[in-house]
């Protein structure tokens, strides 16, 4: 039944499929088995259906030694947290993603704003707020809502880097090498992170290390 579906681009009624007859518990138990094609096809089902209590199972796979269940597991990682929200909060953050997008980063603060007044717990809200600030160069703002990001989910390897990038600038190396590292251990597959790591540990004798890495969202 679920084959149809794939082939069809159905992914409404894939996710039905899935939740009809697996829990995300049942799923998440497939990511210790043997089989790299077994673990993807779980995270190709908790991308869609997974939630909360999945999370550290699904980032321990970005270790894994198949690079497509690390990029597998990465793409879970981001689906799951930016569905973490109530219903309104989601509609919210969607909203000013789609800002962010275009560049409308007012617009999008916005609704970021009103994603963490709906639902005060909403991490992937106060990353992608960051995200924003980011983009205005108010990097004080930018680590402080990384910082709310990363307590809420530790796990959270984008806020991590993200916080990297804004102590860089602000010129913070040890502050941004901490962070880095932390973003490092729960993704190793951050190459552009790797790099800014070694060009900062190189930064005494050889200049400036670049402004930032890969960002946050």
């Amino acid at each position: 039944m679920v084959r149809p579906l794939l082939e069809s681009n159905d992914t409404h009624g894939l996710i039905q499929a899935i939740r009809l007859r697996w829990n995300c518990n049942q799923i998440a138990r497939l990511l210790s088995h043997s089989e790299p094609d077994a673990r993807k096809v779980a995270l190709l089902c908790l991308a869609m259906v997974g939630d909360r209590g999945c999370i550290d199972a699904i980032a321990a796979q970005l270790t894994d030694a198949d690079p497509a269940v690390n990029q597998m597991a990465e793409h879970a990682l981001w689906s799951i947290w930016f569905r973490l929200g109530t219903p309104d909060a989601n509609q919210q953050l969607c909203r000013g993603a789609r800002f962010l997008g275009y560049g409308r980063l007012s617009a999008a603060v916005d609704c970021f704003d009103r994603a963490i007044a709906i639902d005060k717990e909403f991490a992937e809200a106060y990353n992608q707020r960051a995200i924003a600030r980011w983009m205005e160069e108010d990097f004080e703002a930018s680590i402080a809502d990384c910082r709310r990001a990363v307590r809420l989910m530790p796990s959270h390897f984008g806020a991590w880097a993200g916080m990297g990038n804004c102590f860089l600038h602000l010129g913070q190396l040890d502050h941004a090498l901490r962070a880095y590292e932390r973003a490092l251990a729960i993704n190793p597959h951050l190459s552009s992170i790797r790099q800014t790591v070694a060009e900062i540990r190189s930064a005494s004798s050889s200049g400036a290390p670049r402004e930032g890495a890969e960002s946050q969202g």
